[in-house]
């Protein structure tokens, strides 16, 4: 069993930054793929960013490339989200997740979930 927790969410102006945290705690591996994902009102949930588990491999939806950075520290068991520049239409509530599939962007592919994050860009 693998407890995951985001923090960090909150509300921005555009065009400001904010850093999320998830940290891992129970059966932990550092083998785990993480994820991050998000959700807005009335939408499907939808692939934010991935990172394998020595952070070699990162991948990221088209609509964030450039403005979001995932990374992770493997010691604290920690995974990030960076993310710069932010838009109105980031706001959604993100969550992590954790998979042992080495690449994926699927969100029924990853085995453990947060309970979620609220962010937040107003105009």
């Amino acid at each position: 069993q693998v407890q995951l927790v985001e923090s960090g969410g909150g509300l921005v102006q555009a065009g400001g930054s904010l850093s999320l945290s998830c940290a891992a705690s129970g059966r932990t591996s550092s083998g785990y793929t993480m994820g991050w994902f998000r959700q807005a009102p009335g939408k499907e949930r939808d692939f934010v960013a991935r990172i394998t588990w020595r952070g070699t491999s990162t991948y990221y939806a088209d609509s964030v490339k450039g403005r979001f950075t995932i990374s992770r520290d493997n010691a604290k068991n920690t995974v990030y989200l960076q993310m710069n520049s932010l838009k109105p239409e980031d706001t959604a509530d993100y969550y992590c997740a954790a998979g042992l599939r080495y690449l994926s962007t699927s969100a029924n592919e990853y085995l453990y979930w947060g309970q979620g994050t609220q962010v937040t860009v107003s105009s």
